[in-house]
């Protein structure tokens, strides 16, 4: 028999009957591999429905949108909202401060972990190095709110600590909440004694995988303790440094919004109010929805686009990266 039914009639001939789509499917079932999709079908649904699905909100960044016409039936305004965010002078402070605040947060809490990753590394003391790990990483598990408050009593203008040491010391007493210039100061740091033990614990991990007989090597060489953690144990961890340092770049723009607003108050507001802040005052508080969703978008891609950059300067400077 010639033609596709001769042909599809000697393939059936060759390997027994063709199979069905119900065979294919009792086939696969029978290989095992469903159990794998069907551990990952409920993580990926939710990132499906819950970070995919409600990107078609980006849509209101080009429209005036109005709860009552919908997405869909709002007027298109293009790229109104956007330019309206970087012409006016709130806009360009919010992208100053959200700024200043992210590369600060980089330049000053990015190093610190390692430091004390290197430190406790070379603590041969087990309890004292015990110690050291519970005390560092104990603020990591306290809530925001509960950290703000303990600043605001620790820092309060007359029965703040802080304060009384300052009085006692013969200076004038610092309201730290009230003054703009201190804001960012009080965020960053807090911030590095609050993460900083937490965000070690990778690197003592990769630490832990030096090579043992480098290390020997180089105290056979005479080399010195710090001479090893510079020519060691650093080189060692490198491609973790450099891919934690990427991420890092990758969030500058992306200042937490509970700390921020828990500290913020009509004093140091110039100094304090972020994309983040911003976006939840002008989008719920005063129902600007458009608007805010532009300046979330704007956030966003100057965050990729920071990403992509540090990334591909990593990769040529040290030959490590994301992808």
């Amino acid at each position: 028999m010639s033609g596709p039914s001769g042909v599809q009639t000697a393939r059936a001939g060759r390997g027994g009957k063709a199979k069905t789509p119900g065979g294919r499917f009792r086939a696969w079932l029978g290989t095992g591999s469903w159990q794998y999709w069907l551990i990952i079908a409920l993580p990926l649904a939710y990132i499906v429905i819950f970070a995919y699905v409600p990107m078609t909100g980006i849509l209101m960044a080009f429209k005036d949108y109005s709860p009552r016409r919908g997405i869909w039936n709002s007027p298109w305004v293009g790229f109104r909202w956007f330019e309206q965010f970087l012409t006016t002078p709130s806009g360009v402070n919010v992208i100053l401060n959200t700024l200043r605040l992210g590369f600060y947060s980089l330049i000053a809490g990015f190093p610190i972990p390692i430091l004390l990753a290197v430190g406790l590394n070379e603590i041969r003391a087990i309890r004292f190095k015990k110690s050291v790990q519970m005390i560092t990483y104990a603020p990591y598990f306290i809530s925001t709110v509960v950290m703000v408050g303990m600043m605001m009593q620790l820092m309060d203008l007359r029965l703040g600590i802080f304060n009384r040491l300052i009085l006692l010391a013969g200076g004038k007493g610092v309201n730290f909440f009230g003054e703009a210039g201190i804001f960012p100061h009080l965020y960053v740091w807090s911030g590095i004694w609050q993460t900083m033990g937490y965000s070690s614990i990778i690197y003592i991990a990769a630490l832990s995988g030096v090579d043992r007989e480098t290390q020997e090597a180089a105290i056979v060489d005479g080399a010195s303790r710090l001479q090893r953690i510079w020519h060691v144990d650093l080189p060692s961890i490198r491609p973790t440094v450099v891919i934690l340092l990427i991420f890092s770049c990758g969030s500058i723009m992306s200042i937490g919004f509970e700390k921020v607003y828990l500290m913020q108050n009509p004093i140091n507001i110039s100094a304090s109010e972020v994309i983040s802040t911003f976006v939840y005052k002008v989008g719920l508080q005063n129902a600007n929805y458009s608007f805010s969703t532009a300046v979330g978008i704007f956030n966003s891609v100057i965050a990729f686009v920071l990403m992509i950059t540090v990334n591909q300067l990593a990769k040529r400077l040290t030959g490590a990266g994301v992808w």
